[in-house]
């Protein structure tokens, strides 16, 4: 997906068909194109991947870092997400990283704050997989659910956004400034290791991201 300002909810819905579409077709030409470019021993990427402050999904004896760039409201983003985590679960060892970059309105940077403050209560992977999944409007009550019903409080979140207010924003810029930096387009977007992949990808164009990106850092 590009980047857009703004989107009422029917533009949504056509670019949701309009992805599912282009997914099916990429489902196949994705199990014998190139995936991603090697960006090889760029700054950014080194410290994208060296990362240790934006949330994350830890693994146990991590052999590769994935950073992922999404938008809670990006089409692409929420088709590929369930995909990723099947192939992150099924691999074991991936480390994710997750760089939030909202360019879908208002609604999207509110979610992104949202999740970002609730990392404060070690929440974020379980609020980021709600939100992905979510289909209705991200409006107030949406991101309420999402936050309580992965066990969190919504009344400590409403401090932490005002109490982390600048600090999130400097999440968010810092965000924004490394993918315009990787020329990323649009979300979604996906560093394994030094490889880029931009768009969906399927769990098996994952898995081979995974393995080319395992690849690339080899000495």
């Amino acid at each position: 997906m590009t980047v857009a300002s703004g989107i009422s909810r029917q533009q949504l819905i056509q670019l949701f068909i309009v992805v599912l579409i282009g997914v099916g077709i990429g489902q196949v030409l994705q199990r014998t194109a190139p995936i991603g470019r090697d960006l090889g021993s760029n700054m950014t990427v080194q410290a994208l991947l060296r990362d240790g402050t934006s949330p994350s999904r830890e693994a146990k004896d991590p052999t590769l870092t994935l950073v992922v760039f999404t938008d809670y409201q990006c089409p692409a983003c929420k088709l590929a997400s369930p995909a990723m985590d099947a192939a992150v679960a099924r691999d074991g060892h991936v480390r994710v990283v997750y760089r939030d970059w909202p360019i879908f309105g208002a609604a999207s940077e509110q979610a992104a704050r949202v999740a970002l403050a609730a990392d404060r209560q070690g929440l974020y992977p379980a609020v980021h997989r709600r939100l992905m999944a979510e289909r209705r409007p991200l409006n107030a009550q949406v991101l309420r659910d999402a936050v309580e019903r992965s066990g969190g409080s919504w009344s400590r979140l409403e401090r932490d956004l005002r109490a982390f207010a600048l600090e999130i924003d400097s999440q968010l810029s810092r965000n924004r400034r490394d993918a315009f930096t990787l020329g990323i387009a649009g979300t979604p977007a996906y560093l394994a290791g030094p490889l880029l992949s931009s768009g969906a990808l399927d769990e098996a164009g994952f898995t081979r991201a995974f393995a080319l990106g395992r690849r690339a850092t080899r000495p």
